[in-house]
């Protein structure tokens, strides 16, 4: 147990000091949005998105009095949450540990994002889930908890609804298994949870004139094969716990990578279902059902729901919740009665190493690069809209391979210039809101990157 503990540090380590690294701190476009939400309240301009993580950024900006800090120690106060929380309760905390090693936690919780808190909030959930099918908990208290969570889920992001559904399949499923005695409990949790989602959505629609915010999104773009079949291979990466990659390169080699990887992605799952076979007798298998459910549900929804609205291609970030009830799952049939848990430590640890190695592929000193901004945006706090105007400018990273002497280039979108500088400006100030499209007729009011300056 004692290495566990010693790895738990090191991940604590790690996403600690890890954004200080990145060019713009962790911080993306979705990133300003939630920031400008949190300094917008109580009274916010959207409903875009749900409050749920402005309203703790904003508790947390409170006390640091700085957007990147206020979602730097956001985030290391769940994963410190979350790991304590597993050691104290005996909750599997090999497993817990693990988890971090993996893809989606390392992307959730190093990135100023609201994937962070629904992850945290879906552990706690799987926690009361596995304690009323172990019957540790009461049918009152699993219900009341359990309902509270999906609404949180649902406040914190719009897709927890396909937590909700898939709860809501694994119970249409159970109702024809005989030796199922928590019936009565998923209808109730369903039921009041269900209210809630309601009783927000309507509030949501009386003060904004929209459920979600779907009247903000625009029509969808258009679709062509090579996006459906990116997306598709995008939903198979579901079952990796470590390996995300995709380029956004739309070549052959890079297609060629994702085909190959959603072999290496099947044959992992063909794994698993003979793990599962192998382990069965000694598993609560409507426990891992469940976990499977929500997983399968919430992916095919977010996938279809692509298609009818403006949301990122099927990719690590968008799938992460997919990927965590899979892993979980994995995690704890494969510590059942294990004789030797070298390999899977030394493959977390691994990965844990390549993901940290990968992600600071291209080093930067953020703390240097807010340090040159923070002066500039004095003269610019009148300015009501930022655009990056620097689209065009392309930094290219160059790659050299040496065993096949071989070089290939990349663009990083968070190596880009335009990108950091609206980043950054946006975190010091996000009153001033980012747009996506050059459309204010009033240009007096837009702050362009280009007017900042970054060495």
């Amino acid at each position: 147990m004692k290495k566990y503990v010693f790895l738990a540090i090191a991940v604590i380590a790690i996403y600690f000091f890890q954004s200080f690294f990145l060019p713009a701190g962790g911080i993306g476009a979705d990133s300003l949005s939630y920031f400008g939400i949190a300094s917008d309240l109580p009274k916010p301009e959207t409903n875009l998105f749900p409050p749920g993580y402005p309203i703790f950024i904003r508790i947390f900006h409170l006390l640091f009095q700085d957007y990147f800090w206020a979602s730097k120690m956001l985030n290391i106060s769940m994963i410190l949450i979350i790991l304590l929380f597993s050691y104290f309760k005996k909750f599997y905390f090999r497993e817990t540990v693990l988890l971090f090693a993996g893809k989606t936690l390392f992307f959730a919780l190093n990135n100023a994002c609201s994937e962070g808190i629904f992850i945290f909030i879906l552990y706690f959930l799987i926690y009361l889930f596995h304690e009323r099918f172990y019957g540790k908990i009461n049918s009152r208290r699993f219900i009341l908890s359990a309902s509270l969570l999906l609404v949180l889920l649902f406040i914190v992001r719009y897709s927890g609804v396909y937590i909700y559904m898939g709860v809501g399949v694994f119970w249409v499923l159970m109702l024809r298994v005989k030796a199922f005695p928590l019936k009565g409990d998923f209808f109730k949790l369903l039921l009041f949870a269900g209210l809630g989602i309601c009783i927000y959505i309507g509030v949501n629609y009386n003060v904004y004139g929209s459920f979600t915010g779907e009247n903000l999104r625009g029509a969808p773009s258009a679709y062509y094969a090579v996006y459906i079949f990116r997306d598709i291979l995008g939903v198979s990466n579901v079952v990796d716990p470590f390996i995300g990659i995709k380029p956004t390169s739309n070549s052959i080699v890079s297609i060629a990578f994702q085909i190959l990887l959603m072999i290496f992605d099947l044959l992992l799952l063909k794994y698993l279902v003979r793990l599962v076979r192998i382990k069965k007798e000694n598993l609560q298998l409507q426990f891992h059902y469940l976990l499977w459910i929500i997983s399968g549900v919430y992916a095919i929804t977010l996938l279809i729901s692509g298609y009818f609205q403006q949301i990122e291609e099927m990719n690590v970030r968008m799938l992460a919740a997919a990927n965590f009830c899979v892993f979980f799952s994995f995690l704890v049939i494969y510590f059942k009665d294990l004789k030797s848990d070298a390999f899977i430590f030394r493959l977390g640890s691994f990965f844990l190493m390549f993901l940290t190695i990968y992600s600071l592929k291209s080093p930067e000193n953020y703390l240097k690069n807010k340090a040159e901004i923070v002066p500039q945006m004095v003269q610019f706090k009148e300015k009501k809209y930022m655009y990056n105007d620097e689209k065009d400018i392309k930094i290219i990273t160059e790659y050299h391979i040496p065993v096949l002497e071989k070089s290939f280039t990349y663009q990083h979108t968070n190596t880009q210039k335009g990108e950091i500088k609206q980043a950054i400006a946006g975190t010091i100030n996000p009153q001033i809101k980012w747009l996506k499209y050059d459309t204010v007729k009033d240009k007096s009011q837009i702050l362009y990157t280009s007017r900042l300056i970054l060495k």
